[in-house]
């Protein structure tokens, strides 16, 4: 009989918090272009019609014609390998790199597409001049330093954390990140505008991962909308049915279609309330999501949540 070789398990990422004003200039930037996803998230199309019309109407159609593609990740990368922390920061930074500086340091991270690194660059620089100009330099403060509170908070439970996956899902209401042999690092951003969602980008070495944080800035004698969400999300026999298949395990999201006998189209509008209210567990490789199994301990939160907020005393 022939020995068999073990192939060693890939180790748990190293985990680490981040936040400076250019990650949440970015992230607005992303939540103006992901216009069609206004019912997944707090802010509602409002917030966009108000910006659309604050801006130039050729910058105006220039995002209209921007997507989350291939260029996108790149614009990405390229934010996080920024040694400075503002978006004037950035695109002075951006300013003063060559073509070949930016491919070089690209291809250290990712594979470099068959894209222009030049034309690249151009966009960059218009992108963040102008949303810089006309949203983010005049957002709410406390939107940003909220974010930096956030941050230190969470780095302070990391530094007393025994469970780094407990950890993680605590973060993220619900990320399971499988590990990966060639990812080293997981890159956790607090962000505020496209909250309840998750936005996961994955390169050679590490992860980021933009997690909504728990920053309400709203009527502090209502129930925050996170919270508000779990509720709602409990109102719909499919979606209690969907607990109950989970209960009994992982499930991909093909078998919960199979489950519910519902469309496709259907079932993913329920899952994906489930998640927005931290309800499930999405366990994710790299950029894809795996399976869906359930999140117990948020569940048997439930009464403990409802009941902080009924004895909560807004008088005092």
């Amino acid at each position: 009989m022939s020995d068999q070789i073990a192939v060693p398990k890939p180790k748990p990422y190293t985990i680490e918090l981040q936040f400076n004003p250019l990650y949440e200039c970015l992230n607005s930037l992303h939540t103006y272009i992901c216009r069609p996803s206004y019912k997944k998230i707090d802010l509602d199309p409002s917030w966009a019609k108000s910006i659309e019309g604050q801006l130039p109407a050729e910058f105006a159609e220039r995002l209209a014609q921007t997507g989350i593609d291939a260029e996108w990740r790149l614009i990405v990368l390229l934010v996080y390998c920024c040694p400075e922390g503002t978006p004037e920061q950035f695109v002075q930074w951006i300013e003063q790199m060559s073509i070949e500086q930016l491919e070089q340091l690209i291809a250290q991270h990712t594979s470099l597409p068959t894209v222009s690194i030049a034309r690249l660059r151009s966009r960059i620089l218009i992108l963040f001049q102008q949303w810089n100009q006309y949203y983010f330099s005049q957002i709410d403060p406390q939107i940003v330093q909220g974010l930096q509170e956030e941050s230190q908070y969470r780095q302070d439970m990391l530094k007393q954390s025994n469970d780094l996956s407990i950890f993680v899902d605590e973060v993220t209401h619900g990320i399971v990140f499988e590990p990966q042999a060639e990812c080293k690092r997981l890159i956790l951003v607090p962000h505020y505008h496209f909250k309840p969602l998750n936005i996961i980008y994955a390169y050679n070495s590490f992860m980021i991962c933009h997690y909504p944080a728990s920053l309400h800035l709203g009527d502090s004698s209502e129930l925050p909308p996170y919270e508000y969400r779990v509720l709602r999300a409990l109102a719909e026999q499919s979606r209690l049915k969907i607990l109950k298949y989970l209960y009994t395990g992982p499930r991909s999201f093909i078998e919960i279609v199979r489950y519910l006998g519902l469309s496709k189209g259907i079932t993913h509008d329920h899952v994906t309330k489930l998640r927005s209210a931290g309800l499930l567990h999405a366990h994710i490789q790299g950029e894809t999501l795996t399976v869906y199994s359930l999140r117990t301990q948020a569940i048997q939160d439930l009464p403990y949540m409802l009941m902080n907020f009924i004895e909560h005393n807004d008088s005092q």
